[in-house]
């Protein structure tokens, strides 16, 4: 009886007990395993991070600095003053200023159209069944696979066509067709894992189609929208080759992005370049984009993982 006791509490009912089987992650060789691969994780990490920081380091650093500071001291060493005439020369001299919030006017505006548009298309594709749904849904995915230098010369015709060259309106439409495919193909996968009990019952209730999408759907997806947005905005804001063909006609300076401006600013220096404003206007489209980021950090990894979670 003492034998049959032991033998069954040795293999517990429902388990199949063979060679090997009770070797685990639990034995001191796979937690020596688990702590090696999570050691070289961490080491790979930490080389990553600096080789990202270093340079963003070294850029702040380098917009406190004078000319002279830059050439002739250590690379990494803190400015002998705080001084911010180079941000002062970058803002004013250097037109960043301006660069700076057109940059901010297209992308708010922009940001916008994609985020209005996308989130209804996004919807109808993940919530209706119609004919040719599935086909529409892969045209806009179809969007990713294709390399926007691709579609620069058709672009600038039909803009030319249109008369929207060198305006803020064609710059804008094109942001917005640039950015749709990505904000649908994320939006569409999101609005499927939305309960169907609660569009059904605000249905019941009498909700239009328009009150259940803007009025308790959207807010359901709230998570998601703040991801992409983020993606669109960060992704928007450091776009160069778009504004580049678009906005080179005469007269177009004025209405230049910031990425457009600090190209200039490194392009036109000749011998006479003020690193110390280029790399302050670096600084100024840098950090806005990280303080985003920060800011919105639990709301995009939520938006990310949601999908999953549901």
């Amino acid at each position: 009886m003492t034998n049959l006791r032991t033998d069954v509490s040795a293999t517990p009912p429902g388990t199949v007990d063979y060679p090997g089987a009770r070797k685990s992650a639990g034995t001191p060789a796979g937690k020596k395993e688990i702590k090696l691969f999570s050691g070289f994780a961490h080491i790979a990490l930490a080389i990553w991070g600096l080789l990202v920081i270093a340079p963003l380091i070294w850029v702040i650093l380098a917009s406190f600095k004078s000319n002279t500071e830059i050439f002739t001291h250590a690379p990494f060493s803190l400015p002998s003053a705080l001084s911010f005439e180079s941000y002062k020369s970058a803002w004013t001299e250097a037109h960043v200023g301006r660069y700076f919030l057109n940059s901010i006017f297209v992308v708010a505006l922009s940001t916008t159209g994609t985020m209005i548009f996308g989130s209804m298309a996004a919807y109808v594709l993940a919530r209706y069944k119609f004919v040719g749904n599935r086909f529409i849904y892969y045209l806009f995915v179809s969007g990713l696979a294709f390399p926007v230098f691709l579609a620069l010369v058709p672009l600038f015709l039909i803009l030319q066509n249109l008369g929207l060259l060198n305006t803020y309106t064609g710059l804008i439409l094109v942001y917005i067709a640039y950015s749709l495919p990505f904000t649908v193909f994320f939006m569409t996968a999101f609005f499927k894992t939305l309960p169907n009990h609660v569009a059904e019952a605000a249905i019941v209730d009498g909700a239009s189609h328009t009150r259940l999408f803007f009025q308790v759907m959207l807010p359901m997806a709230k998570s998601g929208l703040v991801s992409i947005t983020i993606f669109n905005i960060v992704g928007q804001w450091n776009q160069y080759l778009l504004p580049v063909a678009i906005m080179q006609g005469q007269g177009a300076e004025n209405k230049w992005v910031l990425t457009q401006g600090i190209a200039n600013i490194s392009v036109s220096a000749g011998y006479q370049a003020n690193w110390a404003a280029l790399f302050a206007a670096l600084t100024l489209s840098i950090v806005p984009m990280i303080i985003v980021y920060a800011f919105f950090q639990r709301q995009i990894q939520s938006g990310l993982t949601a999908g999953a979670a549901k």
